[in-house]
């Protein structure tokens, strides 16, 4: 019962802001922070890494042996920056480019008529990858600050959720993609049929 009631609170929701202006309102300030990250923060704690790879940038997940050298490259200087200055706009991020990509979506299958069940549920694809990126930020917070103790199933549990995180948002920008096609598609086909022949 309560399932359906959310179920029911997801839906009015979407067709409430099917036009396209929160996505706009969610949409600028996600990707500002993204740009901000990419830009400035990553590179900056990657300046710490040797070479490797923050936790945020590896898909596949990682071992125990990766993550304990990573803590040990990046030292204290590094690992403050990562804490207190990636992590902290990294917990900004999920949450606006969760609501984003979803209405995004959403606004895409409302242009294609296909809001509906089944198809508005792939809206909850960015919601979930949301959520498993604030699971993949809290163990990496748990990493920073129990160095240089590091807990194997702590790295462990953190990887999966950096590969399940990984996974759903590669998911969505298939679909994403794929929808934004067929959307043209029909557009440019309409417009067409609408054109007089000769014209």
């Amino acid at each position: 019962m309560r399932l359906l009631k959310y179920k029911f609170y997801f839906k009015e929701y979407l067709y409430r802001n099917v036009d396209g202006k929160t996505a706009i309102a969610f949409f600028i300030p996600a990707y500002t922070i993204y740009l901000l990250m990419l830009l400035l923060t990553i590179p900056k704690v990657m300046g710490f890494t040797g070479g490797m790879e923050i936790f945020d940038s590896i898909p596949f997940g990682y071992t125990v042996d990766y993550a304990k050298t990573l803590l040990d490259n990046l030292g204290v200087e590094g690992r403050n920056s990562y804490l207190y200055q990636q992590i902290s706009l990294d917990l900004i991020f999920p949450f606006l480019s969760g609501i984003a990509n979803c209405l995004v979506l959403s606004f895409v299958l409302n242009k294609l008529n296909s809001l509906k069940t089944p198809y508005i549920y792939l809206c909850t694809l960015p919601l979930l990858a949301a959520l498993f990126d604030y699971f993949e930020n809290f163990g990496v917070i748990g990493m920073l600050f129990g160095y240089p103790h590091i807990s194997g199933l702590l790295v462990h549990i953190t990887s999966f959720f950096t590969v399940l995180k990984s996974l759903l948002s590669t998911i969505f920008f298939v679909v994403l993609a794929f929808a934004l096609v067929v959307f043209l598609v029909t557009r440019f086909s309409g417009l067409l049929r609408k054109t007089p022949v000769g014209k």
